[in-house]
């Protein structure tokens, strides 16, 4: 697998079209501060670090509307392994007016795009979700 994390999110645009409850993702770092976020901005209720040594995964538990409706509309990879985006602090993008969310890598951790805002960071834009 040449990108860990574009695997990730196609895991859980596959799952939410599939309309499942959870879905399990192979655990790193990155992955899990990914998870953190998309819990953080409710659009995941909860995940949990499950199995052990080499078989460990991440299950993310995925949230719906209260008609069964998707709360992701869209989740995509910005920065590729071929082509990397980089933003400064003042050219960081606003996904949908403040809607949705960029996810950036920054010298201090991954965060949103409006905690690198506040904290005058610019960094990788590595997904973009809304």
């Amino acid at each position: 697998m040449t990108d860990p994390i574009a695997d990730m999110l196609t895991r859980l645009r596959n799952a939410q079209s599939a309309k499942h409850q959870k879905v399990d993702v192979p655990v790193s770092k990155v992955k899990l501060e990914i998870a953190r976020i998309l819990k953080e901005e409710g659009f995941i209720n909860n995940y949990k670090v499950i199995g052990e040594d080499a078989r460990r995964a991440i299950r993310i538990y995925l949230r719906y509307g209260p008609k069964g409706e998707r709360l992701i509309s869209k989740l995509e990879r910005v920065s590729k392994p071929g082509c990397r985006v980089y933003s400064k602090t003042g050219a960081i993008p606003s996904v949908i007016g403040g809607l949705g969310v960029n996810i950036l890598s920054t010298s201090l951790g991954l965060m949103t795009d409006r905690v690198a805002r506040k904290k005058r960071v610019g960094g990788e834009i590595v997904c973009r979700v809304y």
